[in-house]
């Protein structure tokens, strides 16, 4: 479980997460406003599909990453993301702007294209994995400087481990 500096620092960026997405009830998954753009590149990698909100910038940065590294990307952009991060069960401390979704897993925020990789090889038996809210420096979030990060796996029961740190 986390702790410490760790802990409180997940509490403390949590709201960042709404500042690219807006919450709503209960929308279903693939609600009526969702549209789709699907990439026309050539990509051979493992096929991501990246729900997001249609003014987020950064969301749209995280998918060049991933597509720059070979990853085959769908791009949904929807009023309602949060419905989606509920549907995938990523838990409100691991939250961030967008949620992909590859082979099974959730992939919440600015999370590397290495780590995900590493993910899909070992695929242990979790959820997914995040990066919680927006830290400079994570990809999609480059900017003059860089902080340090952690990229947690998570469950049904919340935030478990430390999975790669950057």
């Amino acid at each position: 479980m986390l702790k410490g500096a760790s802990a409180l620092a997940l509490l403390a960026i949590v709201p960042l997460a709404a500042a690219c997405s807006k919450t709503g009830e209960s929308a279903p998954v693939s609600d009526g406003a969702a549209s789709v753009a699907t990439t026309a590149a050539a990509a051979t990698g493992p096929a991501i599909t990246v729900y997001k909100s249609p003014t987020c910038g950064c969301c749209t940065k995280w998918e060049d990453h991933l597509r720059e590294n070979g990853f085959r990307v769908e791009s949904v952009t929807s009023d309602d993301v949060a419905a989606i991060k509920r549907a995938r069960g990523v838990p409100l401390a691991m939250q961030s702007c967008h949620t992909g979704v590859v082979d099974g897993y959730a992939i919440e925020g600015h999370v590397p294209a290495d780590v995900i990789r590493k993910l899909l090889a070992e695929r242990p038996a979790v959820k997914g994995i995040a990066v919680p809210g927006m830290p400079m420096g994570s990809p999609g979030m480059e900017g003059p400087y860089k902080d340090d990060y952690e990229v947690f796996t998570f469950d049904e029961t919340g935030p478990k481990d430390v999975y790669a740190v950057r």
